[in-house]
């Protein structure tokens, strides 16, 4: 294969498909990747273009869909250089269809006659059956001139790496020895973790009993409940997820609870809780603590009462913006606060492929000031003596040590706690907390500090 932006996608698509199946496919993925250009997310788009297609090809639309925005920046480079001239905005999707076509070509296991045949056949799925030569001269020409033409574009770092320039320059100033393994990990598949619930079984027996339906599973070296699938499936598939006995959750957002380190009867904050990930396994962890969990979007705070639910866990869910306090704080302290910050998501590109066309150097500017303004708040609803853990998902330096630099100088009564100091075990350290970078132990870009209050 040419390309570093591998994806399986042969054992995904099922081969017994007709023609047409295979053509409504890749109209899908262009629609879905098109849509991602025009500003809307992944996340939110996927679903609904998968309930359009047969449930044996869901998966194969996923894979086609991360494959495609992963190596984006790149086929846009080389399809600049198989048109005549560029296509125009009404004409997006048929350009998303041709780089799904090059996806295809360069960096995925479909056969190059099925790649062409079926992506030509799509243009009409998409209503420009009069770009079908147009498709079929390119996708050929590329066939022809792959190697010229991905050599050509290796030479611009925004084509070889598959970032925007602005994100390779912030990486870069931020991480002058690890940038570009930073970036080859953001175009790499993410692998699947699981976090064991505790409360119910052991990791060693949960292990055990994947094992034993076939699933092979390696634990982590970080931390302990957290276990990689050596093979993805369906979350359904897993034994007792119905019941609660295991969740999907990246191992570094694993971290928080260990840091947050709440106890029994305390009183906990989980400030931005949705999806509620981290709100179900401090609950886990922590006995009968009391825990009130609080997001700004109802509609996400509705994913945190499913978790819990299926988890049969309890905690008080409020709708609310965490920095206005007079909004809804009784006044009652906290023991403990988890602020997992809204930011660029920079450190979850793998995860998120979109983020490298969504996000832009603007965007820091206004989440910095958000982020301040969330930790200056809720510094005040914690009691003396308790712990304030500062998370975020990025790996940009402006929106961690430089939030918490700003924020200490100005606090006699914050230091940084041990366990996210020099002498922890695992990530990087920065300035001020430490950095998980992508792919590090396995885990996705995530950074913490834990802060106690004098």
């Amino acid at each position: 294969m040419h390309g570093t932006f591998s994806t399986r996608i042969r054992k995904v698509v099922g081969w017994s498909e007709s023609v047409s199946d295979g053509a409504r496919l890749r109209a899908q993925a262009a629609r879905v990747v098109a849509a991602v250009r025009g500003g809307r997310s992944l996340r939110e788009l996927l679903p609904a273009a998968q309930s359009k297609l047969e449930p044996s090809q869901r998966a194969s639309l996923a894979a086609f869909c991360y494959g495609t925005l992963r190596g984006y920046q790149r086929y846009t480079a080389v399809l600049d250089r198989l048109l005549d001239k560029p296509l125009d905005e009404k004409q997006r999707e048929l350009e998303a269809l041709l780089l799904v076509g090059l996806f295809q070509l360069v960096d995925s296991n479909v056969a190059p006659y099925a790649a062409v045949k079926e992506t030509v056949e799509a243009t009409r799925q998409i209503g420009a059956g009069r770009a079908s030569g147009l498709v079929n001269a390119v996708l050929r020409r590329f066939q022809r001139e792959s190697e010229v033409l991905l050599t050509e574009v290796s030479d611009d770092p925004v084509a070889r790496y598959a970032h925007p320039v602005w994100l390779i320059e912030r990486l870069q100033n931020d991480w002058p020895d690890d940038w570009q393994t930073i970036l080859a990990a953001n175009n790499e598949q993410a692998p699947l973790w699981l976090r064991v619930n505790a409360s119910k079984t052991s990791t060693t027996d949960y292990r055990a009993r994947l094992s034993a339906d076939g699933i092979a599973a390696t634990e982590s070296s970080v931390l302990s409940g957290a276990l990689r699938l050596e093979q993805a499936l369906d979350v359904h598939e897993l034994p007792g997820f119905a019941d609660g006995l295991v969740s999907v959750q990246d191992a570094g957002a694993q971290l928080a609870a260990a840091l947050l380190d709440a106890q029994g009867g305390q009183r906990v904050l989980d400030a931005c809780s949705a999806p509620g990930g981290k709100t179900a396994h401090i609950l886990e962890g922590s006995g009968n603590a009391e825990l009130v969990a609080l997001d700004i979007d109802a509609q996400r705070l509705e994913r945190v009462r499913e978790n819990l639910d299926r988890l049969g866990l309890e905690a008080q869910l409020l709708c609310a913006d965490a920095a206005d306090i007079d909004g809804w704080w009784d006044r009652q302290p906290f023991d403990r606060v988890l602020l997992d910050v809204p930011c660029t998501a920079t450190g979850v590109i793998r995860r998120h492929p979109d983020i490298k066309l969504l996000r832009r150097d603007s965007d820091i500017g206004p989440l910095v000031e958000r982020q301040r303004d969330l930790l200056s708040a809720l510094w005040r609803v914690l009691k003396p003596g308790g712990i304030l853990l500062y998370a975020s998902c990025s790996v940009l330096d402006e929106e961690n040590s430089g939030v918490l630099d700003g924020f200490i100088r100005t606090r006699t009564d914050a230091k940084v706690s041990n366990n996210t100091g020099e002498a922890c075990p695992w990530g990087v350290v920065c300035p001020i907390g430490r950095q998980i970078l992508p792919g590090q132990d396995g885990m996705d870009g995530s950074y913490y500090t834990s802060l106690e209050k004098g």
